[in-house]
């Protein structure tokens, strides 16, 4: 017995020509071990949604029907049949995976009970399992192809509230603490998931550039006092094209929207080294500027062309950001290491930080370590993650610092 929806199904199946990325009910009645998984199909590109009852599976059958339904095994034989008995009655037309040990007698009866109802039932996820074991799981449902681009612009984003931002920590090279994070824009789209800033901004030319960077800021200052409740103050940077620094009642609103909190340590605000290069004195002049308002400004992606860096009086910037091309591999390269050696003497030189990103490997680590970076970001520490998932993050170690403007 087959519960498919063909007018459903073709519509959740497909996105133009191309496979959307599934959807994924995580029910569980132990509330870690929903977000455990959540966390794990989102790395997978599911976008998810959790219930820890039939109740609450029922109301989220009624508003969209999931292509998979994960099944801890934490509830009761009760609850089980409750579950299952709401996906016959919803006519759901998906798969059902249930996580446990296959030869146990629970495992066994869900998945007979299910194929009984005519669920379809995929094989038991043995526990405990790994990344790969989970995504051979769910395999036959990932993308097919990649998210068209431009997948959307930038108004219908804003219009649509699909915005939001992700953080990735900075950790001192000397202490392994954390050191604040970077803010990264990202899309969670209702077909494609979610969606790098690639695909939906093209330049800072686009007409609603602007909009998009009062998001930024909204958010960071809103995500700022969500952290500062879950674990403390955390010292935040987000990203900005030097275009906006060319409007001055943009600047104005960012200096109002910033926190009047005795915890708010500064925001720091990085611009691309290139436009730093072709903007060098509008820059320079509102680094001065914005400085008195708790803003420092950082250059970011700094590379070979940082000399013109070097002439400058009253050095206004508080970061030098060594772009991850010279610092990814780093320590087999020594022309890499020549670069990032430049980049931290003229940080060093004027009381700046040198920040070494994409830090992949031990090996860069070390390397970093050893050329004097004051801080490291990248893969070998954590990717980016969105706020709450970052405010439940635990670093490496347990000492905490912070960086402050």
């Amino acid at each position: 017995m087959n519960h498919i929806n063909p007018v459903e199904h073709a519509r959740c199946a497909g996105f133009g020509q191309r496979k959307v990325t599934p959807r994924v009910c995580v029910t569980d009645s132990k509330k870690h071990l929903r977000t455990f998984l959540s966390e794990a199909l989102e790395d997978l590109g599911f976008i998810t949604s959790e219930c820890s009852n039939a109740g609450e599976l029922g109301g989220i059958l009624d508003l969209q029907q999931p292509d998979l339904v994960v099944l801890g095994v934490s509830f009761d034989g009760i609850e089980i049949g409750n579950i299952l008995e709401i996906l016959v009655k919803k006519n759901f037309g998906g798969q059902v995976l249930v996580i446990g040990q296959p030869q146990s007698v629970m495992v066994k009866a869900v998945r007979q009970i299910g194929e009984e109802y005519g669920i379809a039932m995929l094989p038991a996820l043995q526990t405990p399992f790994s990344a790969g074991s989970l995504r051979a799981s769910v395999a036959a449902l990932l993308p097919a192809e990649p998210a068209p681009s431009p997948a959307v612009d930038v108004a219908e984003a804003l219009k649509a509230g699909w915005l939001e931002l992700w953080y990735q920590q900075k950790i001192n090279v000397r202490t392994l603490a954390p050191s604040g994070a970077e803010a990264l824009v990202r899309m969670r789209h209702p077909a494609w998931g979610v969606v790098p800033p690639a695909y939906f901004i093209h330049d800072d030319n686009d007409p609603h550039f602007r909009k998009l960077s009062e998001f930024v800021i909204g958010r960071a200052v809103e995500d700022w006092r969500y952290l500062l409740d879950q674990q403390g103050p955390v010292d935040l940077s987000i990203n900005m094209p030097v275009s906006f620094f060319g409007n001055r009642e943009a600047v104005h609103n960012l200096c109002r929207a910033l926190p009047e909190h005795p915890a708010f340590g500064g925001l720091l605000i990085e611009i691309d080294c290139a436009q730093v290069i072709d903007n060098l004195d509008l820059v320079v002049d509102v680094a001065r500027q914005v400085r008195l308002h708790n803003i420092a400004i950082v250059i970011d992606n700094v590379g070979a062309e940082w000399p013109p860096l070097m002439g400058l009086r009253n050095f206004p910037f508080v970061e030098l950001k060594v772009d991850h091309q010279f610092v990814t591999g780093c320590a087999d390269d020594r022309l890499k290491q020549a670069v990032c050696r430049q980049i931290v003497e003229l940080a060093q030189d004027n009381g700046a930080r040198a920040v070494a990103q994409g830090i992949e490997t031990r090996a860069d680590f070390l390397a970093a370590h050893g050329l004097g970076f004051d801080l490291m970001q990248g893969y070998l520490f954590g990717k980016p993650m969105g706020v709450r998932k970052f405010a439940r993050s635990r670093p490496v170690l347990t000492s905490s610092s912070g960086s402050r403007t």
